[in-house]
């Protein structure tokens, strides 16, 4: 809760940005990815060699998703994505769209999402050892991955920690 109450917003991201949805939740027979039931949808939004952003979305429709981007990423910048049909938007919008096919390949030259996936990779490995996180908790849970991203070296998230723990008592 200390990370989640500190957690300063980005700002807007601008230049090369990655977007991508993302689903959470236990491992489940039948269906994955979009539409997998009881799992909770999540969209995130990477500056390639900075932030990243990354919220709770009640699911991934175009119209949950671009007003997103539209609000965190500046005019003129240059998205990249899957070929997901939510992002169809992109093509016509103020942004400069670039899509990856991942059935056909996962890198095209400056054209991937690899690290957006990276973070999600590094945050379900992180959740994995909770053994299960409550819903109504989740959002605390990915505040501290999205934190952990964004303040990648140990001793100075130490540090942060022990700073708020510290202001906190006073």
């Amino acid at each position: 809760m200390l990370i989640y109450e500190n957690s300063q917003d980005p700002g807007l991201f601008e230049g090369e940005i990655e977007v991508d949805e993302s689903y959470f939740g236990g491992t489940r027979k039948g269906k994955r990815e979009r539409g997998a039931g009881s799992k909770v949808p999540v969209f995130g939004l990477l500056k390639r060699n900075g932030k990243v952003y990354a919220c709770i979305i009640p699911n991934a429709k175009a119209d949950t998703l671009i007003p997103i981007i539209r609000e965190k990423v500046k005019p003129d910048s240059i998205v990249y994505t899957d070929s997901f049909k939510s992002y169809n938007a992109l093509d016509v919008s103020e942004f400069t769209h670039y899509r990856i096919n991942h059935s056909k390949t996962f890198v095209n030259d400056k054209n991937h999402i690899n690290g957006i996936e990276n973070f999600w990779n590094q945050a379900k490995r992180h959740l994995r050892k909770f053994n299960g996180v409550p819903k109504e908790h989740f959002h605390f849970y990915l505040k501290e991955c999205e934190w952990r991203f964004n303040h990648s070296d140990p001793k100075s998230q130490l540090l942060q920690l022990k700073q708020w723990v510290k202001q906190g008592l006073n």
